[in-house]
């Protein structure tokens, strides 16, 4: 799979899912523009590129404001000239049942898990419309396409939204040839399921999983590279679960 003058927009590239997806798709030959928050994390993964002999470029976004989005897509335009890929692994996890969420809880999972890759998608999907197509891939989850989850109320909600705006935007762009899919990842070896879990709990949910382990990041970044690539032309308004069995188990 060769991306070799593609340009590249990873949002939530400083770490985790985002952090191998950024590393994978330069090795490809992308020019990847890592988007995060993190100013430390997002250069770290931009430098790392670079080392390794590819192009990248650093913007910190935060994703929720409109604006920042505006100028992230404003520098992308001005440095490369187009956009042809876009992959969004910004999300953000809490644990609680449904009455037991409170608001603040609930606005800041749907304002993250949502509202950014809908600001994201708005913002970029012009530009692919003017440079003849493109791919978008968003980050739904194992909990957010076939089943849920007890204690995950918020976050399962916000994950199912992704893969119904998946879905909306691949029917509204279709003929713009610009696809639209997303991942859904299962259990993955990052700091966001490890956090608010102790060693112990995190062993006993591992060896609750089919495959009886963590995905690792760089497995979800193969399946972005797929979806991102030529040889996915055909796939579109797909959601693909890349979760080691575990919703054929439910």
């Amino acid at each position: 799979m060769d991306l070799t003058g593609k340009v590249a927009i990873v949002a939530g590239g400083g770490m985790g899912i985002g952090k191998a997806a950024s590393v994978l798709l330069a090795k490809k030959g992308a020019c990847v523009v890592v988007a995060d928050l993190n100013e430390e994390s997002g250069h770290e993964t931009a430098a790392q590129i670079r080392e390794a002999g590819g192009e990248s470029l650093f913007v910190q976004v935060n994703a929720v404001l409109v604006g920042d989005v505006e100028r992230l897509v404003t520098v992308v335009l001005e440095r490369y000239r187009k956009i042809d890929i876009l992959f969004s692994s910004i999300g953000v996890y809490a644990r609680a049942r449904l009455a037991d969420t409170d608001e603040k809880t609930w606005d800041h999972i749907m304002t993250v898990n949502v509202k950014s890759a809908f600001l994201l998608c708005k913002a970029i999907i012009p530009e692919m419309i003017r440079s003849g197509g493109g791919s978008i891939i968003l980050t739904s989850s194992s909990v957010g396409w076939h089943d849920s989850a007890p204690n995950i109320a918020a976050y399962a909600i916000s994950k199912f939204a992704i893969t119904g705006l998946t879905k909306s935007a691949a029917c509204d762009y279709l003929q713009d040839h610009i696809r639209v899919n997303c991942i859904c990842p299962g259990p993955t070896d990052t700091p966001m399921i490890r956090r608010g879990r102790t060693p112990e709990q995190l062993e006993t949910f591992v060896s609750s999983l089919p495959i009886r382990r963590l995905a690792s990041p760089e497995e979800i970044a193969q399946a972005v590279l797929f979806l991102a690539s030529n040889e996915s032309n055909f796939i579109t308004g797909v959601a693909l679960p890349v979760d080691g069995g575990q919703t054929a188990f439910v």
